[in-house]
Parts: C-alpha cells; structure tokens; sequence
C-alpha cells in the first residue's frame, strides 16, 4: 500500500490483519491524492484538510523521490488546525502530543515522513506493524503489465499465501491470476467506524487524527481485532 499521510482508519484495519506490510513508495506522485494531504473536523461545519507542501517536481516523480518544504513552514498550521478539538475531544491533549511527536523529524522525503508517521501511530494502537519498504527490496516482480499485477508479483516474491486489499481496489485485480499463483484474494467490505463527537456533525473516513481524538487506543484496537475475525 502507498504511504499515506495520517490515513483513516480503515487503512489500520488492513495493517491489523496482515503478517507483512509492504510501503508501496515507487508508483507514480499523484496531485490532490492523500500521500500528502488527509481531512479533519472543521471548526465550524463539515472537514478541512491538513496538508504536507511539497516541492516542484515532475509530473511522473515517484513517490519516494518528493521533497517536502521545510517543516516549520507548514507544521505550526497543521497543529494549529487541531486546537478546536480541545474544547470537547478527550483525548485532545494525547493525540496533539502523538501528532507532534509524528511530524518532530527534519527529513525531506515525504515517503520517510509517512512511513515514521505510521510507524508512530501503529504503536499508538497497539497494532504489530513488520513492515519492509519496497524501493530497498531488491525485488525483480517481473511481469507487470497493469496496476494490479504490482500485488500479485510482490506476493509472489515474497512466498505469500494470502493478500488483502480493500475494496476500493477490488477492480484492479484478476482473481483468476491470483488463483494459479495459489494465493488467496481478499477485498475487505467497506470499513465502518462511528463515534460521537459532541459539538461536530460526524464526518465518515476522516484522518486517525480525528478518530483518536474521541476514542483511546484501546477502544479502537478492540474495534479492529473484532473486525479481523469476522
């Protein structure tokens, strides 16, 4: 999976029910995508977004070659952004401490910056997190020919028995490859989370920001072992 910046939950979910994570940091940068950039609760109605500047690039930039802009240029704002919480989120003062900690780095590489942002919050949660990053594998995953074939030759590689995806992506794979590989596809159905957030609307998929904010880590990693075993 791409690194994504403070993903929504559904994203942990994933990392919940698998033995090997793969930071996914050679496709292609997309503009207005959520490598640098995820949605919070706006003060007033509806979300805003939190958003990591990068620097110009060309257009077919992989992911782990975008330089973001000097961090104290953009981290005050981000923060800044979170202060509404504290008036009613319980777990406001914590997860600014978490946020801080995950954006407390000088590292111009917007991939390194989400990989340590997850490694962070995966810890948060509780969550066991044995991750490698593809761009230092040394894998030759020959024979793609489409976006889909990314998973099914790195499963190959890697011996995998199993991979899972969620179902925003169901489209991009052929199960019928993944049969003769002898590994088994599975699309997890959508992922649902609801909370109360006292003097909010509540907004589906926000950041983990915002979900962290109104649960503790022991109430969302119940939710998400519950999920894996269904």
């Amino acid at each position: 999976m791409q690194p994504y910046f403070f993903p929504y939950l559904g994203y942990f979910d994933l990392i919940n029910r698998c033995d090997k994570w793969i930071v996914f940091d050679t496709p292609q940068y997309i503009r207005h995508g959520w490598i640098n950039r995820n949605r919070i609760l706006h003060p007033r109605q509806g979300w805003q977004y939190i958003i990591v500047p990068v620097k110009k690039h060309k257009r077919d930039t992989p992911i782990n070659q975008i330089e973001i802009v000097p961090p104290a240029l953009w981290r005050p704002r981000i923060l800044g952004q979170l202060m509404h919480y504290k008036k009613t989120a319980p777990f406001f003062r914590k997860t600014l401490q978490l946020v801080e900690g995950c954006l407390a780095t000088e590292t111009t590489s917007l991939a390194v910056l989400n990989t340590r942002i997850l490694g962070l919050l995966t810890a948060h949660l509780g969550i066991r997190w044995q991750h490698e990053v593809f761009s230092t594998m040394q894998l030759d995953p020959h024979a793609v020919k489409a976006p889909g074939d990314w998973a099914l030759r790195i499963s190959v590689a890697l011996g995998a028995d199993e991979y899972i995806n969620s179902v925003g992506g169901a489209e991009l794979f052929d199960r019928a490859q993944f049969a003769a590989h002898r590994i088994k596809l599975t699309i997890q159905p959508p992922f649902e989370f609801t909370y109360e957030c006292p003097g909010y609307t509540f907004a589906p998929n926000l950041s983990v920001i915002d979900t962290l904010m109104w649960n503790s880590p022991k109430v969302i990693k119940a939710h998400l072992d519950t999920q894996r075993t269904q």
